[in-house]
């Protein structure tokens, strides 16, 4: 299997993945970034779950409207049955609700559609990523299994033997028959109780979904179906409690096969704050990008002489320590699988401009702000106009030394700048002047040292002479203008020596296109005026998403296979502020949504 053979679900607390021959290979309880119930995905000892035909068979799949319920269809010589999965939503739940309070059920419903199929099920748990083999046992009608923190509960009318750690079925469907299987989950604790019996249906849940997509229709602009995709990924990966984001569901996949690459993603990163707020706002509503604010205030104060740190965990969890699973192979035997993510204990001053752009974005639904609130944001700024002149491990959180980048210099620019508009709300009208001084000080030295006249470009890196596709964000930002001759530049050498084959590399010699660097410079070509370049660019990169419209981190040059964690926010929110700019440019602000995104010039000719 590829990455880009698994489907998503969620119920905005957990995820799983289930790939197209009707196995779960991923899924973590209680939270996303809790350690793995099914893990076959790195590993193949670490625990699946199976539901499928005997025999040969075909599959077909989609999401249902405006939803993560997933339906597969599998077509057999002997007829063909649906197979529906989905995490439960608390009976009843609806728009803004759905994902607060969570059964932790993952329930699969099989339908027979025609003829006569023979199905087998195969539900086989590995607690801890694959460390502690489930104990099973049958009581009350329902089958049980134990192992370490945890307790898993089958419901279901199907028969089931029990063998060891798997519960195993086999059982026939003919057409308009259904057999329904329900996981639920509690902690061990010190109780020998099951789990409670599972409320909720497939229906109430999908009903659920569909409330939310419906107080999300403001985007009517262009390639609607792949924005409201990408903004239910969004909520998807969203810890409904906090209203944090995490920047994928799952951990270790490879960036390049065979490689040492591989990241735990189920944290938060304020790195991604403004770009994914914007999203949010674009294709949902203020509800879901000022809950990602709030945590993220909340997560980030209060202030210490310490360096800002960059990621936390969903509940705002801050020792994010990282350690390595060694029992397990890796996907496509792609190790080490790593747990915890060492970029907590970085240094990345962009950070401090994403989170004061977000504030800057949201300024009109925020409301009054808090003395916390402003005490955070204001400790931001200040920051960047003391530390802006410092080295930083830069936005793609280097692991040799740190370096002067030029994105991490132009953040700090927009951290002062955004400051400086806020200055009135934040009740920091004494710091204007300081700000505005740094402000100027960090144009005018990114503008001469990050200039490089044999690259014929901005560097990646003050006094560098390498190119770096993190410079697509200048214009981004409303640091330059996309026309400006420089830019032009940088932007057709970004283009002739980082594109490949349709795909963008973060840097000369990476061996993949990094995908919302695609999505960057089609936002970039469009702010220059060439619009039909950056619209065929958008196209060929969302063309890369699975059968589902699903986005990993990467994908790679020359077999546009999907790489990396998945389903990846980053990329999805890439695609969305992608295409609001097309739409900004084609048809106006009215079909966009937003309008004109605060502080940024809205076609790059202003």
């Amino acid at each position: 299997m590829g990455i880009s053979d698994y489907g998503f679900l969620s119920d905005c607390q957990s995820i799983a993945l289930v790939d197209t021959s009707g196995s779960v290979d991923w899924y973590c309880l209680p939270r996303l970034d809790s350690p793995s119930v099914f893990g076959r995905l790195l590993g193949t000892s670490a625990g699946h779950w199976r539901i499928r035909p005997l025999g040969t068979f075909r599959a077909q799949r989609a999401y249902l409207a405006d939803s993560l319920v997933l339906r597969t269809e599998f077509t057999t010589p002997d007829g063909s049955v649906a197979l529906t999965d989905t995490l439960l939503f608390e009976r009843g739940a609806r728009g803004h609700d759905v994902g607060l309070r969570v059964p932790h059920v993952l329930m699969r419903r099989v339908d027979g559609l025609r003829g006569d199929v023979e199905m087998e099920m195969e539900l086989a748990p590995r607690f801890e990523y694959g460390l502690t083999a489930s104990r099973f046992a049958h009581q009350d009608g329902r089958y049980i299994a134990r192992g370490g923190e945890i307790v898993l509960t089958l419901e279901t009318d199907a028969p089931v033997s029990l063998e060891g750690s798997a519960a195993r079925s086999r059982f026939r469907l003919r057409a308009g028959q259904s057999l329904t299987f329900r996981l639920g989950y509690r902690e061990a604790l010190s109780s020998d109780q099951p789990c409670p019996a599972a409320e909720g249906s497939i229906e109430d849940t999908l009903e659920g979904w569909r409330s939310w997509a419906a107080l999300h229709r403001g985007y009517k602009g262009l390639y609607l179906e792949n924005v409201r995709l990408s903004a239910l990924v969004l909520q998807g990966l969203t810890f409904q409690p906090t209203g944090a984001l995490a920047a994928a569901g799952t951990t270790s996949l490879p960036e390049v096969l065979g490689r040492t690459w591989n990241w735990d993603y189920r944290f938060a990163w304020l790195r991604d704050a403004s770009l994914t707020m914007f999203a949010q706002w674009v294709a949902a509503c203020p509800h879901e990008p000022t809950r990602f604010f709030d945590w993220l205030c909340r997560a980030g104060g209060p202030l210490s002489e310490q360096t800002v740190q960059i990621v936390f965990g969903v509940t705002g969890r801050r020792d994010l320590t990282e350690h390595s699973l060694p029992h397990l192979e890796g996907f496509a035997d792609s190790s080490p699988v790593r747990v915890g993510n060492d970029a907590w204990m970085q240094r990345q001053l962009d950070v401090l401009g994403e989170v004061l752009d977000a504030a800057y974005l949201l300024r009109d639904q925020l409301g009054p702000m808090d003395a916390e609130t402003r005490e955070l944001l204001v400790g931001y700024a200040d920051r960047a106009e003391r530390e802006w002149r410092e080295p930083d491990a830069g936005m793609w959180e280097a692991r040799d030394e740190e370096r002067h980048y030029t994105s991490s210099k132009v953040m700090c620019w927009v951290a002062l700048d955004r400051a400086v508009k806020l200055a009135e709300r934040l009740e920091a009208e004494s710091r204007i002047g300081r700000w505005v001084r740094a402000r100027a000080e960090v144009k005018e030295r990114v503008l001469a040292e990050a200039w490089n006249d044999d690259l014929g470009a901005f560097a990646g890196a003050l006094g560098s002479d390498r190119l770096d596709a993190s410079v697509l964000l200048l214009p981004l930002v409303g640091f330059i203008d996309a026309t400006d001759e420089r830019m032009r530049a940088t932007i057709r050498a970004i283009e002739e020596r980082l594109r490949v084959d349709g795909l963008v590399r973060r840097w000369d010699g990476e061996p993949n296109g990094f995908l919302i660097c695609s999505y960057w410079l089609s936002e970039c070509l469009v702010l220059a005026g060439e619009v039909e370049r950056g619209a065929r660019l958008f196209e060929r990169t969302t063309a890369l998403a699975n059968d589902l419209g699903l986005l990993s981190e990467e994908a790679g040059i020359g077999t546009g296979e999907l790489l990396g964690n998945f389903p990846q926010a980053f990329s999805h929110v890439g695609l969305i502020n992608a295409a609001w700019r097309l739409t900004l440019a084609r048809q106006g602000p009215s079909a966009a949504g937003g309008g004109e995104r605060p502080g940024v010039p809205e076609t790059g000719r202003g």
